[in-house]
């Protein structure tokens, strides 16, 4: 596996968004049979049919993200409040929840991570967003770490439908 070089965060003419498209399913549907992927998003078949459904959801916001146009990660955004979830209800009006993984092993670990996710979080705040939250599992250290270099803040533990997870927020 070829090692990805680190870039630096700021660098938002490497990084860009694009809408998921029906014909980018097989490729997110391999990437979800990744074991570092799926680990973490569990039954990559049924993953799959949420993402597939989801297409048709206005109020889901799917893109992938591409590294000096290559795709190489997923990242979806929603409004908090549309899909209550008790943990994140005392956000304000109008947060953003995030929800991604990276599909492409050799972009771990090159700071790839918290690069999409600081650019996407500072979009969202431009746009109107109070608040960006994210809340991965207590054990997904890789997502955590990723996080908090983004720029977001630890609100600490909570309980989620999925288990123990991290409320992480970017409001700055």
């Amino acid at each position: 596996m070829q090692e990805s070089p680190v870039h630096n965060r700021d660098d938002s003419d490497a990084y860009a968004f694009r809408p998921v498209q029906r014909s980018d399913m097989p490729m997110l549907g391999h990437w979800l049979r990744l074991p570092q992927v799926s680990r973490w998003w569990g039954d990559p078949a049924e993953q799959l049919s949420l993402l597939a459904s989801d297409l048709d959801e206005p109020g889901m916001v799917m893109n992938l993200v591409t590294f000096q146009g290559r795709p190489y990660a997923y990242i979806q955004d929603y409004a908090i409040h549309r899909w209550p979830q008790p943990h994140l209800t005392a956000l304000p009006q109008g947060s953003r929840g995030l929800d991604c993984f990276i599909g492409r092993p050799e972009m771990f670990g090159g700071g790839h991570g918290s690069a999409f996710l600081r650019r996407r979080a500072i979009q969202l705040r431009a746009t109107g967003a109070p608040t960006v939250a994210i809340d991965p599992d207590v054990r997904n250290l890789r997502a955590r770490r990723a996080c908090l270099a983004a720029g977001f803040r630890s609100r600490g533990e909570v309980d989620t439908d999925e288990g123990r997870a991290c409320l992480l927020v970017f409001d700055g």
